[in-house]
């Protein structure tokens, strides 16, 4: 453990510290309103480790996955921190994005439903209603985690409405599930309707979960930015690690307007940390990619029509940021 935080100290050192001032502005995108995953960004900001390492970055909270990586996509932010798993039809319908670190690196999409209810597999939504974002994660694998149980949209009311309106629709009990990922969803949802998870891979789809995606072609012009940004949020992890309250507290001091729970978000970042390795990846630095955990991904998502064939895991990865 010391020895990572060391690496990544050593890392941040080889770049040099060279003053905000002199840097190009980085703006960082995430995926959505507040919520844990985002604690590492938060922490690096409110400790001034960005400037530390010579980047002047702002961080913006996001509509959805899916609305972030658009705006990466058309360059009107350089780096998006997202669902991973939306660059396979994304690449398919021309992006030219990829993902240069990738923090929950275990497939986390998920349906709740109440924690009392029977249901437990994709079959035992036929007749039920579900609520969405169009922005969401979720979008592109609706059809094929359905057909996981033998199921079509015909089977299934899918609900899509803005996602100012989600939390309403599931916690009033308008609808029997939500579509959400299990380390954001879990905690806000057992206050007011404690829920348990159907989870994507029933249907045998997997796919790298949270991590940060910038264009080919910041990748090629800015790596060195890129390269100080990881080793940032390395270090950022790692001390929340160690201590949750650190990514809590530098949440809630990054946002005051937002009301955070305090208690949903330390639950949110456990659980985002939770899911941070697959045995692909375990004692690999934080933000390390497995080839095949991505080929793993691929496969699925080939299988299930969301991608043809033909494509490779290193066009939708790099790990050449990650020390």
């Amino acid at each position: 453990m010391l020895t990572r935080l060391i690496s990544a100290a050593s890392a941040l050192a080889l770049f040099g510290a060279v003053g905000s001032a002199t840097a190009e502005p980085l703006t960082v995108r995430l995926d959505f309103s507040p919520w844990g995953v985002h604690a590492g960004m938060h922490l690096a900001e409110q400790n001034g480790w960005f400037d530390e390492a010579g980047l002047d970055v702002d961080v913006q909270d996001g509509r959805g996955s899916g609305n972030t990586l658009q705006l990466v996509n058309s360059d009107q932010v350089d780096v998006g921190q997202i669902q991973l798993g939306l660059l396979g039809s994304a690449r398919k319908q021309g992006a030219e994005v990829k993902s240069f670190a990738g923090f929950l690196r275990r497939t986390d999409l998920c349906v709740l439903v109440d924690k009392d209810s029977p249901m437990s597999t994709v079959a035992d939504l036929k007749g039920k209603s579900v609520v969405v974002f169009a922005a969401s994660p979720w979008a592109p694998f609706i059809d094929a985690f359905l057909a996981g149980g033998g199921l079509t949209q015909s089977d299934v009311e899918i609900l899509f409405v803005d996602p100012s309106a989600l939390w309403g629709t599931y916690t009033a009990k308008r609808v029997d599930g939500l579509m959400s990922t299990v380390s954001s969803a879990l905690p806000v949802a057992e206050a007011n309707r404690p829920s348990k998870c159907i989870t994507l891979d029933q249907a045998n789809l997997y796919f790298p979960s949270y991590g940060l995606i910038a264009t080919e072609k910041t990748i090629n012009e800015r790596g060195e930015e890129l390269a100080k940004l990881v080793a940032v949020e390395q270090r950022a992890w790692q001390a929340i690690k160690e201590d949750l309250e650190l990514g809590v507290d530098a949440m809630v001091a990054a946002r005051p307007d937002a009301n955070l729970n305090r208690d949903v978000l330390r639950e949110q970042i456990r659980l985002s940390i939770e899911y941070f390795n697959t045995p692909a990846t375990e004692d690999s630095p934080i933000g390390f990619q497995a080839k095949q955990d991505w080929e793993d991904a691929l496969k699925g998502m080939e299988q299930a029509g969301i991608i043809d064939s033909g494509w490779k895991a290193e066009d939708y990865y790099t790990n050449d940021f990650v020390k």
